[in-house]
């Protein structure tokens, strides 16, 4: 499939001259389309502009009274046919406006906008993929809890950039912050009934205005161009510290729904070309949220390529993670097409070629399961390996404890801690593949250790919700206990699914209070609790503190060793300065085997890595796993190159402790279930 971007469709939006203004619109079946500008108090309608259809479908206007500031809507007329739905008396949001305001549920106008801001000469962080530690947060639940900030700054666009915020971020070792969506959506009509709300945004209505319910009252009260702003102003902060800001983007749907959902934007524009359906005005929904912008159509493509740029220049946002990415890229036939015309624009547009480019590599259509099949550029989220970390040390020990032996051995978690050849093998290497163990969709980590099964309930759908594939296990327990000897496990069990992150191959990612043990209750679809639930703890109890510190130790770790974080898959030869040097040992100390390796029982590993600095000196880490309910110990291994051993960390200690020196050769006792971290020289 190929498609001509209509270069008309620079056009579409608002464009500013000293005395003259000029608006565009897309709409391919449209038979009228009017500007309507409102008058101060935008309840009136101040003048109504016809707008003349031109070249590539573009309905456009030049008029005087097309200014900054101005407040409009856009009304639209067509035929009465089943793939439309056009009513000429409903007021629309532009698709390309940058402020929007909420007058009611159902009802929205726009805001033009100038955009002017100092940014005081600060600029993009800009830093290497090897170098990213990503920290995924929702923009209002990272600082609602936060009871230091004024209250009308917590959970705000200011909050963000506010210096308590960004401290806390660096004294992690934080490198780049994704947040959740922030382009402004709307709840559901259902959650808005039950009393509830889309608290985590997967439902937009417009794709470059920010969501207006994280600014500032004061900001609201003069309006958009103050939000955007204080928006503008958080991300600079950001960037003055050195701390990227990443957004989550979702174009794969609209707010709109499907069949009997409510028209506010692209449906009374233009339905039939904006979304997929059939010739009866059936959705094809493959996001699982009743309707799929249909990426066939060129000016679709366009408009989702004018927003990342918007987002990138306008608004200097470093990255995007997509939203259900799949959908992105499905042919006029709704397959996916790994060289669909969008992800080649991306990939070649100039004001991106900087940007951090994250894919969700999956949706809920047929064939949407496409991890390790996006192109080159984009990293993919690795679904693998989340699961397979999670097995070995969760599912698998439960397993173990009612058969008496283990489902599986080391093969399928060392793969993973190499950077996941078997599913990002392109020439992008480890760094095509984003590493997570826990995301917002999903238990949080203590909740992983703490829980068998979702506890749901609070989401108004009987327990229903969610997935019931979590490879968790609580221990023996369902949910908190009071037993110091089970928390202490499960503390221990944290630290070990955060140490395994933090030393693996690949781009971290952390959930927003994992680092300090935060919980949901067994809750693994809280996308409609904008409540404690899941707004991050900031009062700290002692063990909170002391795993916040060892997260911390741990990023600083891999930040300051290059072989915790290669940028290439590794060699098993020699260090060169294109590939690090990786080794795996058995507990003996010897090279694994193809018998270690096949033994579902062989649960002790060692890997040894070296890494050649620019000045011809080795970096050199060796990581040893212990998966299993049993001490042993294990003999550190002896090669040409490593005269001793010194060791950094240690996962069945509560914090990290002072180093201490270990000869090669020598036997170190594992506890159960445990990991260590060891520098060579």
């Amino acid at each position: 499939m190929t498609q001509q971007l209509n270069p008309a469709n620079a056009a579409l939006g608002m464009r500013f001259e000293p005395d003259m203004g000029h608006f565009g619109l897309y709409s391919a079946t449209a038979s009228a389309v009017w500007l309507c500008v409102l008058g101060p108090d935008s309840n009136s309608v101040e003048a109504e502009l016809s707008l003349a259809k031109t070249e590539g479908d573009i309905w456009s206007i030049s008029s005087p009274l097309i200014k900054p500031g101005i407040s409009y809507t856009i009304r639209a007329d067509g035929p009465d046919e089943p793939r439309n739905s056009f009513r000429a008396d409903i007021n629309l949001i532009d698709p390309y406006a940058r402020g929007v305001v909420r007058k009611s549920a159902r009802e929205y106008y726009n805001v033009a906008i100038d955009g002017s801001f100092d940014w005081q000469g600060v600029e993009k962080p800009n830093l290497p993929l090897d170098q990213t530690v990503i920290y995924e947060a929702h923009a209002r639940g990272l600082t609602r809890g936060n009871e230091e900030l004024p209250d009308e700054l917590r959970g705000t666009y200011q909050a963000l950039g506010h210096q308590s915020t960004i401290d806390r971020l660096k004294s992690l070792g934080i490198t780049s912050l994704e947040l959740l969506p922030i382009q402004m959506f709307i709840s559901e009509p259902r959650l808005r009934n039950m009393g509830l709300i889309n608290y985590w945004g997967y439902n937009t209505i417009n794709f470059f205005a920010p969501h207006p319910r994280y600014a500032t009252g004061a900001a609201l009260a003069k309006g958009p161009e103050e939000v955007v702003a204080e928006l503008k102003t958080a991300i600079r902060e950001l960037h003055r510290n050195g701390i990227e800001v990443i957004m989550d983007v979702v174009y794969n749907h609209t707010a709109e729904g499907g069949s009997g959902g409510l028209t506010y934007s692209f449906r009374g524009i233009d339905n039939s070309n904006y979304y997929r359906q059939d010739d009866q005005g059936n959705y094809h929904d493959t996001t699982g949220c009743g309707n799929s912008l249909d990426f066939s159509k060129p000016h679709v493509v366009q408009l989702v390529l004018d927003s990342l740029i918007y987002w990138s220049t306008e608004m200097q946002i470093d990255g995007f993670r997509f939203d259900l990415a799949t959908t992105l890229a499905r042919d006029e036939n709704n397959h996916y097409n790994r060289q669909h015309p969008l992800l080649i624009a991306i990939e070649n547009e100039p004001a991106l070629k900087d940007s951090k480019l994250i894919v969700e590599p999956w949706d809920v259509g047929l064939g949407g399961w496409q991890t390790g099949n996006f192109p080159d550029r984009f990293s993919e989220w690795n679904d693998h390996y989340r699961d397979d970390v999670r097995k070995f040390w969760l599912s698998d020990i439960g397993f173990a404890r009612q058969a008496g032996h283990y489902p599986n051995g080391v093969a399928d978690l060392a793969t993973k801690l190499a950077g996941s050849v078997d599913v990002v093998d392109g020439p992008h290497g480890v760094l095509g593949g984003v590493n997570f163990i826990t995301a917002h969709d999903g238990f949080t980590l203590r909740d992983l250790v703490s829980y068998n099964v979702k506890h749901n309930q609070v989401n108004g759908e009987s327990n229903r919700d969610g997935t019931n594939n979590n490879h968790s296990f609580n221990f023996g327990v369902e949910g908190d206990s009071n037993d110091d000897g089970l928390n202490t496990l499960r503390r221990r069990m944290i630290r070990n699914l955060m140490g395994t992150m933090l030393v693996s191959s690949g781009i971290p990612m952390l959930t927003a209070g994992d680092e300090r043990g935060k919980t949901q209750l067994g809750n693994n679809n809280a996308y409609c609790q904008d409540t404690n639930l899941s707004w991050l703890n900031w009062e700290l109890a002692q063990y909170q503190r002391e795993l916040e510190q060892t997260t911390s130790f741990l990023i600083q770790t891999r930040l300051s060793h290059p072989s915790l974080r290669p940028e290439h898959f590794a060699n098993y030869e020699k260090a060169t300065s294109e590939s690090d040097r990786m080794r795996w040992f058995n507990a003996a100390g010897e090279l694994m085997s193809d018998e270690n390796w096949a033994d579902a029982q062989c649960r002790t590993m060692m890997r040894l890595t070296d890494h050649l600095n620019d000045d011809g000196s080795l970096d050199s880490m060796l990581v040893v796993i212990h998966g299993a309910e049993y001490e042993i110990t294990v003999q550190l291994p002896e090669v040409e190159g490593v005269a001793s051993y010194q060791l950094l960390w240690e996962s069945s200690n509560e914090t990290p402790v002072a180093p201490r020196e270990l000869e090669t050769g020598a036997d170190l006792t594992m506890p159960a279930l445990s990991m260590v971290l060891i520098r060579a020289f």
